[in-house]
């Protein structure tokens, strides 16, 4: 699998990113060894970059990403993970997507200087691993002034001692991030959800030029806008209530451009946000070793330029 350079961070990874939200039981719960299965075959396909989070299944996630990744040599792969939330006894910002949290455990908001260092250690010993190479700061949206403050003056001093490789924002909202790049200087690179896809690019508006002339790398994720483009039928995805009408409507059009250029849709979906050149990686979600080895082979499709063309013309 092709790897690239991420931006100014020093830091080489490969193109294919894999999420472990859903090894952590998001909507469905995963056993221990389906998930550790996952992350050996994706190792298998190339990739070198794994995102996990404190909050994904309340601890659970960087605990099976440990399983899987602490044996190997730590120079071969990027890991990634998360701070603004402590899972601790009776956490009371839960979560209601997560199939089999932890009994008596929970997230609490906390953007603190003290929690976001407290957050980092616990990470480090629930993966069993000596270092996170990013870091980022998880929805900063939901308490932005002690966010850019207070975390990122935590992560600020990681970074100085050695201790994380760059500093990060992980966000749904690409609005969000660029305030916070335009408020502070040192944000390494962004892990932005759903907002750069075949069926939303709002983080095109300011978000991507900005990160571009700040040489701030862009990590894409949500590249199937929670399911939507996999399923339009069988009830709403992930993230929808009731598909829109005007979603559909898009689907459609990207379907028929599709098939008149022999492209599946979910390659299309993948390959989309590494045209633009803030976008050197997109980071997906699997919940099995049969998944990850489709999105892989969906990203090695052969795209025709003609296809870019045609979809440029109707974005």
């Amino acid at each position: 699998m092709r790897t690239v350079e991420l931006g100014r961070t020093g830091l080489r990874v490969s193109q294919l990113g894999l999420g472990l939200a859903s090894i952590g039981g998001m909507f469905a719960a995963v056993s221990q060894q389906q998930a550790v299965a996952t992350i050996d075959r994706a190792w298998e396909l190339g990739v070198r970059l794994f995102d996990t989070a404190p909050v994904y299944g309340y601890g659970l996630s960087e605990q099976r990403a440990g399983l899987a990744l602490r044996g190997r040599a730590r120079g071969e792969f990027v890991l990634c993970s998360k701070v603004g939330r402590l899972i601790e006894p009776g956490g009371p910002d839960l979560q209601p997507i997560w199939a089999e949290p932890p009994a008596g455990l929970g997230p609490r908001l906390d953007y603190s200087y003290a929690a976001t260092i407290r957050s980092f250690e616990a990470s480090l010993e629930r993966m069993g691993i000596d270092r996170i190479d990013i870091l980022h700061i998880h929805d900063p949206d939901l308490d932005y002034l002690t966010a850019s403050t207070e975390a990122f003056r935590a992560l600020t001093e990681l970074r100085g001692r050695g201790t994380i490789g760059a500093i990060s924002l992980g966000v749904n909202h690409a609005d969000v991030a660029a305030r916070f790049l335009r408020e502070t200087s040192g944000v390494d690179c962004v892990l932005l959800a759903g907002r750069y896809t075949l069926l939303d690019q709002t983080g095109e508006h300011e978000l991507l030029p900005l990160c571009e002339k700040l040489d701030v790398a862009v990590l894409a994720a949500g590249v199937f806008q929670g399911g939507v483009l996999a399923d339009t039928v069988n009830g709403a995805p992930h993230g929808y209530e009731r598909v829109p009408k005007e979603v559909l409507r898009r689907i459609d059009v990207l379907r028929e451009l599709c098939r008149q250029h022999d492209v599946p849709l979910l390659a299309a979906a993948v390959q989309f946000p590494l045209t633009h050149p803030a976008v050197p990686a997109v980071v997906v979600g699997a919940r099995s070793p049969r998944e990850i080895t489709e999105i892989a082979a969906w990203l090695d499709h052969d795209i025709p330029d003609a296809f870019w063309g045609g979809l440029r013309s109707r974005l």
